[in-house]
């Protein structure tokens, strides 16, 4: 008849100390992984990711919104510009600036729509705009903030409480995210009253 080795309280001990450590190995793994992809989240996202978690009133929330928005643009196919198309859209824009002076309500309103017909020329889907904002917040997450603003100014404007100035605001922050989407790295025009005071 065999005879069965029941663990000592020594065997017991050791077990459970294996166990903590081990699910004590298992949290920290899972705490740092957490922490690391909110701090990429972070530095990927900037304001975004404040804003985002302040609209949604919480960490998770905010980077499970944030995880989605990286996979839906992961999926897109954001296309670059050909020579050609980003010369007219350059031309475009310039031909709309030098209008400003004269008429700064439909220029306003201009821009807005050359910034939507560049993002859709470049593949981004034409959504209502809190979708365009996220889905260029991947790509441009500097200029999200801006593109809001500009947005802010043309509903404004639709009220008829935007002046001279914030109108120009408005093109100016249009200009910086249609800058970006074209890819444009050369010095750009100067507004009106942007030129230096003499």
């Amino acid at each position: 008849m065999d005879v069965i080795d029941y663990p000592t309280h020594a065997q017991w001990l050791a077990l459970a100390g294996i166990v903590v450590i081990a699910l004590f190995a298992v949290w920290a793994w899972f705490y740092f992984r957490r922490r690391s992809q909110s701090r990429r989240l972070h530095l990927r996202f900037g304001s975004e990711y404040t804003r985002t978690m302040d609209r949604l009133g919480g960490r998770r929330k905010a980077e499970a919104e944030l995880k989605a928005r990286e996979e839906w643009v992961g999926r897109l196919h954001i296309i670059a510009l050909s020579a050609p198309e980003a010369a007219r859209f350059s031309q475009a824009w310039s031909e709309l600036q030098a209008r400003f002076i004269d008429n700064p309500k439909d220029v306003v309103l201009q821009a807005d729509q050359l910034v939507r017909e560049l993002m859709q020329k470049r593949g981004y889907p034409m959504a209502d705009f809190e979708h365009r904002s996220a889905d260029i917040s991947m790509d441009h997450p500097a200029l999200v903030e801006t593109y809001r603003a500009a947005q802010a100014i043309v509903a404004r404007d639709e009220r008829g409480t935007a002046d001279t100035e914030a109108l120009r605001k408005a093109v100016v922050d249009f200009r910086a995210l249609f800058d970006e989407l074209l890819g444009v790295t050369a010095v750009r025009a100067v507004m009106p009253s942007e030129q230096p005071a003499m």
